[in-house]
């Protein structure tokens, strides 16, 4: 029996976590990167406006996107919820979904920061301890 809220929820949530990433690179990134030019010091009087330092503007790209893969993760987890029947097995999946969007997640901010932001740590961490269980 299909729960047709949960389905709903689901591919809503999808859409959402597609609409962030996308409209977020358009609207947000694409002017963060080209309006002035990211300097390690203070911008004078003058010149070019300083939007963001390069390692921050990099976080905050890495963050934007980690909102758009839990936003997958979930959606996928409110799915299964809805089109199939509770079994021994659902806690098990639930917990890889949440695995697999944790991996994800510190990949993304590994990438986008050259590991030297620590949240890709915890987040590989919190991924290890999931499939550990």
């Amino acid at each position: 029996m299909t729960n047709t809220a949960l389905t709903l929820a689901a591919a809503g949530l999808a859409l959402v976590g597609v609409a962030h990433s996308v409209l977020g690179e358009l609207l947000l990134f694409r002017s963060l990167r080209t309006q002035g030019h990211p300097t390690a010091g203070r911008v004078e009087p003058g010149t070019a406006r300083q939007v963001l330092h390069t390692p921050h503007l990099r976080i905050l790209w890495g963050t934007w996107h980690v909102a758009s893969v839990l936003c997958w993760a979930l959606s996928a987890l409110l799915w299964r919820l809805g089109t199939a029947p509770w079994d021994a097995a659902l806690g098990a999946w639930a917990a890889d979904v949440v695995g697999i969007a944790t991996l994800a997640s510190g990949v993304l901010v590994f990438f986008a920061t050259h590991g030297r932001h620590p949240a890709w740590c915890a987040l590989l961490v919190i991924a290890a301890l999931v499939w550990w269980r």
